[in-house]
């Protein structure tokens, strides 16, 4: 289930920050990183716990100087991260959100995006019509506009 959290963590973020600089290609990753990362290890863990997206941020913070490009690159992966936990529901499983604070043992925990069948395909339908708006609205069908969101990855609701 991608589309779910691309689209949701992209128009979160472009009503939320309202920031012209930002760089939503990073954020996708960041909004995906949880589900195939702790995907390929297996099940829910460190990635759908608070502590992976925290570890993340403080590492950005601490490897990007103030005010530079890469540091605003940096940090919309783990603004994406965080979305993924919301939007996920990530926080309705104590032992996982919560690890390592509510004990070490992850007990097997399916990753939530993969467990929902029917609702996971309403999700992502729901994420397709997100990203299908977002494409109207910043008038990415025009190749100049395409050409440009992917080597700025910069979005701007018209309105603005």
């Amino acid at each position: 289930m991608f589309l779910w959290f691309i689209g949701t963590a992209t128009i979160a973020v472009l009503f939320i920050f309202r920031d012209d600089r930002f760089d939503y290609r990073y954020l996708a990753l960041g909004a995906v990183l949880p589900d195939v990362i702790d995907g390929v290890t297996g099940g829910a863990w460190i990635f759908h716990s608070v502590l992976g997206s925290v570890v993340a941020l403080g590492l950005v913070m601490a490897t990007a100087r103030r005010g530079t490009a890469r540091r605003r690159r940096g940090l919309a992966i783990p603004i994406g991260m965080f979305m993924h936990l919301v939007f996920d529901g990530a926080f309705n499983n104590t032992k996982v959100f919560w690890w390592p604070f509510a004990g070490f043992n992850f007990g097997g925990s399916p990753i939530p995006s993969f467990d929902r069948l029917v609702l996971d395909v309403i999700f992502e339908l729901a994420g397709a019509a997100m990203l299908w708006w977002i494409w109207r609205e910043n008038n990415l069908e025009l190749p100049e506009r395409r050409a440009e969101f992917f080597r700025t990855g910069r979005l701007v609701l018209k309105d603005r």
